[in-house]
């Protein structure tokens, strides 16, 4: 059954074009790139019982973290196939388990955009809420070193000292 799933994830993969590099058989390491969060690193892991799923989301935040982590667990509740978790150091991951008898096409490709989906559209918010601080000393040194604000431009309402005094 493993080399068959691991078929159906290879087609799937194959079918939207997907970087990924299979590190072990049925042990896929996908490349999900997006517009806020550059790119999510996915692991789909074929076992013997079940699908794991694992997508690195967020390090520990920074500040705010009773805040964070419970905007992070009220999401959980409509997600599908995966849940925001925490590692012992308090880094944050997209997370879960399907069983293989569940496993198709249609379920990777749900599987997959899922994932993108919560940690895509998910991301300034988190980052918002647990780096706020860092952010802002960040666009201050950019302005003051005259370093590009591109991948900033996205927190420019609390990051940018005009807005900030106008709060």
């Amino acid at each position: 059954m493993t080399e068959r799933l691991a078929a159906v994830i290879r087609d799937v993969l194959g079918e939207h074009e997907l970087e990924y590099e299979e590190a072990q058989p049925g042990a896929f390491l996908v490349k999900l790139p997006g517009s806020h969060k550059l790119a999510t690193m996915t692991w789909l892991v074929v076992g013997d019982h079940s699908l794991h799923i694992e997508a690195f989301f967020v390090r520990k935040p920074d500040e705010n973290a009773e805040t964070f982590y419970k905007w992070l667990l009220e999401r959980n509740a409509r997600m599908f196939a995966v849940s925001f978790a925490v590692d012992n150091v308090g880094d944050v991951y997209l997370v879960g388990r399907l069983p293989l008898s569940a496993i198709d096409a249609e379920t990777i490709d749900r599987v997959l955009g899922s994932v993108l989906t919560y940690a895509d559209e998910w991301f300034d918010q988190a980052l918002k809420l647990g780096f706020r601080t860092s952010i802002e000393r960040e666009w201050d040194w950019r302005v003051k070193r005259g370093e590009s604000l591109a991948n900033l431009r996205a927190f420019a309402s609390f990051a940018d000292p005009a807005r900030r005094l106008s709060e």
